[in-house]
């Protein structure tokens, strides 16, 4: 009997301080159940939303190259793409000959598992914060090379995204000249 009312005892105290502080929400609502804000639920840095392409703001053309290599791995087969001599290229402006013409993604087949940024040679695909792209009809949800570059500069603006391979240049050299100042020599 004693254990039967210290069991209830021990649910009424996780009962209460759940109704207090609670561990999951019903979305859109933030806050507690007695004060409510009217700000949304804070996104993570580390949520992976849908796929988008990122912009080379540097050259002002799409890091994607369109190789493939995100379709050729994605487990859905949810993207197309087409690519095309980079204009750019041949002015000497950009490194990059071959550059996206067409890229599709059906957000209906996108399991969001995050393939197509692993395997991205150019760091052209990334998963973003977006997660509320709901539409009544079936297919109204495949979003084309606009929207993508759209949705991938709002992440970048936001997030203030750098490319992986530039952050990791920039740490290596970080890191050589703290090497240079702690000896106190000259590398050149």
């Amino acid at each position: 009997m004693f254990n039967s009312l210290k069991g209830l005892l021990i649910t009424l105290v996780s009962t209460m301080n759940g109704l207090r502080d609670p561990v999951t929400r019903q979305y859109p609502d933030s806050g507690t159940l007695g004060k409510r804000q009217d700000e949304p639920t804070p996104v993570q840095d580390r949520f992976m939303g849908f796929p988008a392409l990122t912009w080379d703001g540097d050259v002002g053309e799409p890091f994607c190259t369109s190789c493939m290599v995100c379709i050729r791995q994605c487990p859905t087969q949810c993207m197309s793409s087409v690519m095309k001599d980079n204009p750019l290229h041949e002015e000497g402006k950009s490194s990059r000959r071959k550059i996206v013409d067409t890229f599709e993604i059906n957000l209906n087949r996108c399991i969001l598992c995050g393939i197509c940024v692993e395997v991205c040679n150019f760091d052209a695909i990334v998963m973003t914060h977006e997660h509320e792209m709901s539409a009544f009809n079936r297919n109204s949800i495949r979003v084309d090379l606009p929207v993508l570059l759209e949705i991938g500069h709002k992440f970048q603006k936001e997030t203030g995204w750098i490319p992986p391979t530039q952050r990791a240049k920039a740490q290596k050299d970080g890191e050589a000249d703290a090497e240079t100042a702690a000896t106190g020599t000259d590398s050149q």
